[in-house]
């Protein structure tokens, strides 16, 4: 459980660390790089023990990925319809269930 809640943490900061500048058109490209490599510090710091959590926890390198692209998935919706004002279609929920169904896969044994 700590894992996924330090995947969520870390996700939640890279998500802003890579799209929260899209909105930001007006400031200069470079500010941007500096500012979003700030906020990867704090993302870094979040997804290294997450990961080694998850190893402690009884997780492979290929569980953790999949993990992580999920949270990633999930953070990155929010985010989108919340901050963004992007809408959500009906495509995109088809292939998020069909990620679902990758990890159903994924940890089957």
């Amino acid at each position: 459980m700590r894992t996924v809640i330090f995947l969520f943490i870390s996700n939640t900061f890279m998500t802003f660390a890579w799209y929260g500048h899209l909105k930001q058109q007006g400031t200069a490209l470079w500010k941007m790089i500096l500012i979003s490599w700030g906020i990867a510090f704090f993302e870094y710091c979040f997804m290294v023990p997450a990961n080694r959590y998850g190893v402690q926890e009884g997780f492979n390198g290929f569980q953790l990925k999949t993990i992580q692209e999920v949270i990633s998935l999930t953070v990155f919706t929010i985010f989108a319809v919340t901050y963004l004002r992007e809408s959500l279609r009906w495509n995109y929920l088809v292939a998020f269930c069909m990620l679902i169904g990758a990890v159903y896969f994924m940890f089957k044994k």
